[in-house]
């Protein structure tokens, strides 16, 4: 409970995405419309307008979803509970190459804002992103309180000075108490929007839409994490919902107005947000600290946004692994009670895709938005399904649908019409994104989904496989195997190791068998000497040599074991005593050729093998002496 955040670190914790997304959202807008000249430019604010009303259309859904499910889990469990298990794999495979994408397109957006700043570190952008993935990784391992606290401040800050900004831009353009107008930046008027064709103009319009669509990502984060808020959780949840959606769209709308009436247009070399800041600040006193201060804090703030990733794709990973449709590993806790191999899973996945996309966030945007928008379509279309179960209770009456529990409301039919509008929006804005963005690179993540959901599917047979192999039920003692009375032991020389292997095995059994591989008389005659030197441990053991011409020793072990198996003991289970010796150090493992390891690994193909590792641990300080070399 200790570990907990408040509602001022959650914000900074769950909400660091959607307010970030503001650093590039208005400018994925721009890069789409400047296609059609700079005058297509004045179409950036009603664009952003649609997508600031899509974003509130969304909150206050997912604010449903936090009330209703308290637990959290968001798209998966509300899918799960209300439409079944296969959509809800495909809500938790969308949203979780989203979280994925999250961290690779937020820390590289970082790097951007830092490199605009600085360009003599454009050439270093993707070992900085990969370092940013690596302290992030760091961070999230610490436990989310102490992470939430680290992010506070970034975050708070960027808020502060892009409000400051924004604030500061409309003064100088109104001249409100006599403010000096900023630097306007003008630009020749290149081809209009009616002398390229209706069509393409509609086709590049929806395309701005679908760009500037990023800045709903992120924004289901909170219902994922309503479990990791204090008491009363979904309150604090709630409130930290409705204090995100007003802050990340305050800040979106404030960021296209200033820079539409700047008339700036995007470039590679710099963001459009360090040109408003320049633009804005220019000329003042302390103007160059303000832009500073903007550009530190949005590459800060943009790369622990991917903060959301580190936040939520353990979560639904440990969702996904209790109901068995993840190895069972990703669910574990370490003693900051945070999922420490979903968090690196995630840091691997987003390192694989910064390198191969050279930390370029504008090449990943096209891959981005598409699966949160099919998460936040099955989620509120379930949520629709959910308030009709509640319209069908009466007065006073609850009921348990196994993952949340619902109560009558006289107010269902109308609460219904907000997930029923945001699903509707959602599936058009869906569709819009997959046929404008397809060959730019979304069609991997139309391909990838359902290659998750085929992986979950197959991981949830096997473990059913196994849960049925292993069932006790009709079980008859009469039935399992007995164990064969003989140990046999592989050894490639007569050592310490192999000496107190013979004497453990002798313990348990009377026919011990000690088998060795022999290329040459000269080995043979060597290994029969060194074992007539210890009656005292040999004596009652069988020492089988097989010769064999090949260096290949592993291939003659494992038959002679499967031939004892199969022909002597049919039926039964051998036994087969490993001796292994075991170096100080870890790294020394390296220096051996690790044939202990693979004997047992070529051994588990046989259902009735039973290994047994005897080690002898490597002491440096060990007298050596008398030990028969």
């Amino acid at each position: 409970m200790h570990e907990r955040v408040d509602k001022v670190r959650g914000l900074a914790i769950f909400a660091s995405d959607p307010i970030s997304s503001n650093a590039y959202a208005t400018e994925a807008i721009m890069s789409v419309l400047v296609l059609m000249g700079a005058a297509a430019l004045h179409l950036t604010m009603p664009i952003a307008i649609t997508v600031a009303l899509l974003v509130l259309l969304v909150v206050f859904s997912y604010i449903q979803t936090i009330l209703h499910y308290p637990k959290g889990g968001g798209a998966y469990m509300v899918t799960k509970d209300n439409l079944g298990t296969l959509p809800s794999l495909f809500a938790a495979a969308a949203l979780m190459i989203d979280y994925v994408l999250t961290v690779a397109v937020s820390v590289s957006a970082g790097v951007s804002a830092i490199t605009s700043a600085l360009p003599a570190l454009f050439p270093y952008s993707v070992w900085l992103a990969l370092l940013a993935i690596a302290l992030l990784t760091w961070i999230n391992l610490r436990g989310v309180r102490e992470s939430g606290t680290i992010f506070a401040i970034p975050t708070y800050a960027f808020v502060g000075g892009i409000l400051f900004i924004v604030l500061l831009g409309i003064v100088r353009l109104f001249g409100v108490f006599g403010a000096p107008p900023p630097l306007i930046i003008e630009h020749p008027m290149p081809i209009t929007a009616g002398q390229i064709g209706h069509f393409l103009f509609l086709w590049l319009v929806l395309r701005a839409f679908a760009a500037g669509t990023t800045a709903l990502t992120g924004i289901e984060a909170i219902s994922d994490g309503v479990a990791a808020f204090k008491k009363p959780e979904s309150k604090n949840a709630a409130e930290t919902m409705v204090a995100m959606g007003v802050i990340a769209m305050s800040l979106f709308i404030g960021i296209t107005f200033v820079a539409t009436q700047l008339h700036i247009t995007p470039v590679e070399e710099q963001t459009v947000l360090s040109q408003m800041a320049r633009a804005v600040t220019g000329g003042m006193p302390g103007g160059n600290f303000i832009y500073g201060w903007v550009q530190l804090f949005t590459m800060l703030i943009l790369v622990l946004a991917a903060n959301t990733g580190f936040q939520d794709f353990p979560r639904v990973g440990s969702f996904l692994a209790a109901d068995g449709f993840m190895p069972r590993w990703i669910q574990n806790r370490g003693d900051r009670l945070v999922y420490n191999a979903g968090i690196g899973v995630l840091a691997v996945i987003s390192a694989v895709i910064v390198i191969i996309f050279k930390a370029n966030e504008i090449h990943m945007l096209p891959l981005y938005a598409l699966g949160v928008m099919l998460g936040f379509t099955l989620s509120q279309f379930g949520m629709v399904r959910l308030f009709n179960k509640i319209m069908q209770l009466k007065p006073g009456e609850s009921a348990d649908t196994k993952v949340t529990t619902i109560h009558y409301d006289p107010h269902a039919s109308w609460k219904r019409f907000i997930p029923a509008l945001g699903s509707l929006v959602t599936f058009i804005v869906l569709v819009i994104l997959i046929i404008t963005k397809f060959v730019e690179g979304a069609w991997i993540v139309v391909l990838s989904i359902p290659v998750l959901v085929l992986m979950f599917r197959t991981i949830r047979r096997h473990y059913d496989i196994v849960a049925e192999e292993l069932s006790v039920r009709d079980f008859d003692a009469s039935q399992m195997r007995c164990y064969a009375d003989v140990v046999i032991i592989p050894m490639g020389d007569v050592h310490r190791g192999t000496l107190r292997a013979l004497r453990y095995a002798k313990h348990f059994s009377k026919n011990v068998r000690a088998l060795a591989i022999s290329t040459s008389d000269e080995s043979r005659e060597r290994l029969e000497r060194r074992w007539n030197r210890f009656p005292e441990v040999t004596a009652g053991c069988e020492l089988i040599i097989i010769d064999y011409e090949y260096r290949d020793i592993l291939t003659p072990l494992v038959e002679y074991i499967a031939s004892v198996t199969n022909e002597e003991y049919p039926g039964e289970i051998v036994t087969v005593v490993v001796p292994e010796f075991i170096p100080d150090a870890a790294w020394e493992h390296l220096l051996h050729n690790q044939t202990a390891n693979i004997l047992r690994v070529r051994l588990r193909q046989y259902e009735d093998v039973a290994v047994v590792d005897v080690p002898f641990h490597i002491r440096k300080k060990r007298n050596t002496s008398g030990s028969g070399r």
